[in-house]
């Protein structure tokens, strides 16, 4: 599973053509790589923004639709969520303050998308509100027929290799992969099956060392 993930991160055995998060993630990483390179220099948030943003406009990426505020369902320190009710979708916002870089901010939805298919995220562009970058992604909506029960998700994440470390946070330590805040709003149970609709993954160095046989 690790070597299966660590190609998914390196953008190899995928059609990155047909994958928009895949293609953002191969062009940040190369550009920190690059930036890394430059003995003395650190290469920040800013800098690789200013990047991301020139590939935007390169590509034609901004989003032109209207996302209107009679139909947002929520909001949170990183995200605000709009329900489409004649797609059955939800269109999230995010500006990836909870992660160092964009690219971890990739990083995590190809994770999510791994993990979880039946909530996969989908990027369809970017949005500057008030000179603050956010992504704007799809997902499907679910609608909750129950309340969930998180000694239960915790036991089904303990079985599938993450140990929980505080609240509601985990840690898969084969893999070297954080999972945090999974709390009563980021999972929604729908006819007693639980659905991840919201995760925040972070991958460790130890993910990128090479798996052990």
């Amino acid at each position: 599973m690790k070597h299966e993930l660590q190609d998914l991160i390196q953008g190899k055995g995928r059609d990155r053509k047909t994958d928009l998060i895949q293609t953002i993630s191969d062009y940040l990483r190369t550009g920190k790589e690059a930036g890394a390179a430059n003995e003395g220099e650190q290469y920040t948030k800013q800098q690789e923004e200013k990047s991301l943003i020139n590939f935007i406009d390169k590509n034609n990426l901004w989003h032109t639709g209207i996302i209107s505020e009679h139909n947002k369902i929520g909001e949170g320190a990183e995200q605000k969520v709009y329900y489409n009710p004649e797609r059955g979708i939800v269109v999230k916002i995010n500006d990836s303050i909870f992660f160092g870089y964009w690219l971890d901010y990739f990083y995590n939805l190809i994770i999510h998308n791994y993990f979880f298919p039946d909530t996969s995220y989908t990027l369809i562009g970017f949005k500057l509100i008030s000179d603050i970058l956010y992504a704007v992604v799809e997902q499907h909506h679910i609608v909750r027929t129950e309340d969930i029960n998180l000694e239960n998700i915790k036991a089904f994440l303990e079985q599938n290799g993450f140990e929980h470390t505080r609240r509601n946070d985990y840690y898969n330590k084969e893999l070297g992969i954080i999972l945090e805040d999974l709390h009563d709003e980021n999972v929604i149970s729908r006819n007693q099956i639980p659905f991840f609709v919201d995760t925040v993954f972070y991958l460790t160095d130890k993910f990128f060392e090479p798996e052990e046989f």
